[in-house]
């Protein structure tokens, strides 16, 4: 399928509400990524078009700005919740920042990323960030292939069995790849 933008609500609302109230994500975080673009708040009809859904819209783009890839998060804070890759995303663009140091920290999901940011903002923007949408390395090594600059990776997956597993498998695959300076980091 083709990609395309999940349609954007007139306000961003309930995405503001949920990433600072729900998830304490810093607000100037936040809004700098918002400003970008490349988080909004989505407005869906549902099939038989009698309710309208509101997700949290965490955009990946291309080097050239073009945008490439989506996950959606359910902004509900009661109920199920759920998060997916929009239709047609190509993995190697998730959700990222590119910073002008040799840092490229990795994040299974965006809100771990900016959540990470929140918690250590001193120079954010320096540092470049991705987040994998899952475990597959596909973004972090077209971080690394685009951006000769980055020299360090570090791994700073969830610690379940996925992301322990995923840690050894992507440090495995930076080292096939000729990156030594490898650092896992646990919550």
């Amino acid at each position: 399928k083709e990609f395309a933008l999940p349609p954007s609500n007139q306000t961003m609302r309930r995405v503001y509400a949920y990433l600072l109230q729900q998830r304490h994500i810093s607000r100037e975080v936040l809004s700098a990524f918002a400003q970008k673009g490349l988080i909004y708040e989505s407005r869906e009809l549902s099939i038989d078009q009698t309710k309208v859904y509101h997700n949290a819209v965490f955009v990946g783009t291309d080097e050239h700005g073009v945008s490439r890839h989506a996950q959606k998060r359910s902004t509900n804070s009661q109920g199920k919740s759920f998060k997916l890759n929009v239709a047609g995303s190509d993995a190697r663009y998730s959700f990222h920042h590119l910073g002008d140091d040799g840092d490229l920290y990795v994040f299974e999901a965006p809100i771990d990323l900016l959540s990470y940011i929140t918690l250590h903002p001193e120079n954010w923007q320096q540092h470049s960030y991705v987040a994998l949408c899952g475990t597959a390395g596909h973004a972090m090594l077209w971080m690394l292939e685009k951006n000769p600059n980055l020299r360090k990776a570090i791994l700073c997956l969830d610690h379940d069995a996925a992301g322990i597993e995923a840690v050894g498998r992507l440090s495995e695959v930076l080292r096939e790849h000729g990156y030594s300076q490898i650092a896992p980091l646990q919550s």
